[in-house]
């Protein structure tokens, strides 16, 4: 297996390579700033520091000493406490003699109650240095805990994404964060996003800021063979949907209003030339890696590589920007009922974020294929579709059928219906995708529900799909109907 140290290499060399494909990205990333104009003219990288290897999580209180810090918060959730994710931690900080008190109360899928629980806490310790120890949900609640306790008299609703929140610029300077992820999927070591569940709402937001990015991610392969196989399978899906919406976001120059200060430019800035290299090689990942990771937990090369692939991903999407598959995943969380997914340990019902993710993916990129056609193509190809004699007005569907044999092949094959959702459930689930924007085609609005609808069964979605694509004469199905199971 390339180590970690070939893989970058291997992409610093791709970015020296990188061309632009797709039409609506051509021509135009040589402009210059220009006064009076209403979109961005410019796209910034942003990332954390990060540090691979083997067994690097003993590092951590080294690392920590020669910064200087005395008082460490260590945030975790009670499922990892007892975990060697978290005694390896633990046993750095007590070789290097820093001090360090445990959070373990951090909420799997966080709620804003949940992280203004953390944020109490950490501005009553007075901290100096956080250690995140855990999935997506500890990092993006000790970065909220980092945040808050360094601007004491901000309200919780200061930085939240506006129309929820207030969006306000973060300028306080913030304290040192390390995160040690435990899964393969979120990426939040190397990204400026927090997000949780705005229980009055029943939807989720966020707080985007590239200030808030950790300082330090570790990324230690060991800890994904703790993980089970629906925790891998769930977070891969992240990382799935991370590369696809990344490379298929509005690209940067298109976004707009141009910020008046540098200040302003969001930490989701659109497609952009870097962005699309990280993009690419964690789908190539997760195609190549993901089913094995998911079928044997004996299989390091796998497992160890989806890790890589989540962060990879990470910066794509950190600095790209993620679309609808995100923003419809929202009130599938936010509104779940009563399911609770296989192999998480949690006291309440529980839509993981990653199956919330993947489960409009087909009808989403159906839908957003007009934009950027090329670039759809060229994704399903990289999962395994023959794109040979592929109609690029077929893309969208090309896309689908591609995503929906993935899902299948990983034993996700209902849809919305799987996780408790009906067509009862549609103007609900619409109305709680509203707020979340953004998309990549204009008049998204207008056809949430008839995604959200596809979505609730892939099966019978999938047959559809076939009929089309077969009528249309589209030879990229061999022959007939290969649809992966009857209805």
């Amino acid at each position: 297996m390339p180590t970690g140290r070939d893989q970058v290499i291997h992409l610093l060399r791709l970015m020296q390579q990188a061309s632009c494909r797709c039409p609506s990205h051509s021509h135009t990333y040589s402009q210059a700033p220009a006064i009076g104009k209403t979109t961005d003219y410019a796209f910034e990288m942003a990332v954390s520091n990060i540090r691979y290897g083997e067994n690097v999580t003993k590092e951590v209180g080294m690392d920590l000493q020669n910064l200087g810090m005395k008082n460490v918060c260590v945030m975790t959730d009670k499922n990892l406490a007892q975990l060697p994710p978290v005694k390896a931690v633990l046993n750095s900080l007590v070789r290097n003699n820093v001090n360090y008190t445990v959070y373990d109360s951090v909420r799997v899928e966080p709620t804003d109650k949940s992280f203004i629980d953390a944020i109490e806490y950490a501005r009553r310790g007075n901290f100096d240095a956080f250690v995140a120890v855990g999935g997506g949900s500890v990092i993006d609640t000790c970065k909220a805990a980092n945040l808050y306790s360094s601007s004491p008299e901000s309200d919780f609703l200061d930085y939240v994404n506006a129309p929820i929140g207030r969006g306000k610029i973060v300028t306080v300077p913030l304290k040192t964060l390390i995160a040690v992820p435990t899964t393969s999927g979120t990426g939040s070591e190397t990204t400026g996003i927090a997000i949780f569940d705005y229980e009055e709402l029943k939807a989720k937001t966020g707080i985007a800021s590239r200030a808030i990015k950790p300082t330090l991610g570790l990324i230690d392969p060991m800890h994904t063979l703790q993980m089970p196989e629906r925790v891998v399978a769930n977070s891969g899906f992240d990382v799935l949907c991370h590369s696809l919406e990344s490379y298929t976001a509005l690209p940067y120059h298109m976004r707009s209003p141009c910020p008046r200060n540098p200040m302003e430019r969001p930490a989701y800035q659109g497609s952009n030339p870097i962005s699309d290299v990280w993009a690419k090689h964690a789908l190539r990942i997760v195609s190549k890696y993901l089913k094995r990771a998911v079928k044997n937990p004996d299989d390091r090369e796998a497992r160890f590589s989806m890790h890589l692939a989540s962060s990879f991903a990470g910066i794509g999407f950190g600095n790209a920007g993620v679309h609808l598959c995100h923003g419809m995943s929202y009130p599938i969380a936010g509104l779940v009922k009563s399911y609770r997914a296989k192999d998480y340990n949690v006291d309440h019902p529980l839509v993981p974020h990653g199956l919330s993710v993947v489960l409009t993916s087909p009808a989403v990129f159906s839908f957003t294929a007009s934009m950027c056609p090329e670039r759809h193509l060229e994704a399903a190809e990289i999962l395994g579709a023959d794109i040979r004699t592929a109609k690029i007005k077929d893309a969208g569907l090309v896309l689908a059928d591609t995503l929906r044999k993935f899902l299948f092949d990983l034993n996700v094959d209902d849809g919305l219906a799987a996780v408790g959702y009906t067509t009862a459930d549609i103007p609900a689930l619409v109305k709680g995708t509203l707020p979340q924007g953004p998309s990549t085609r204009p008049g998204f609005k207008d056809y949430l529900g008839e995604m959200q609808t596809e979505s609730c069964n892939h099966r019978a979605a999938n047959h559809i799909t076939c009929a089309v694509l077969q009528i249309s004469g589209n030879t990229a199905l061999k022959s007939g109907c290969e649809c992966p199971r009857d209805l």
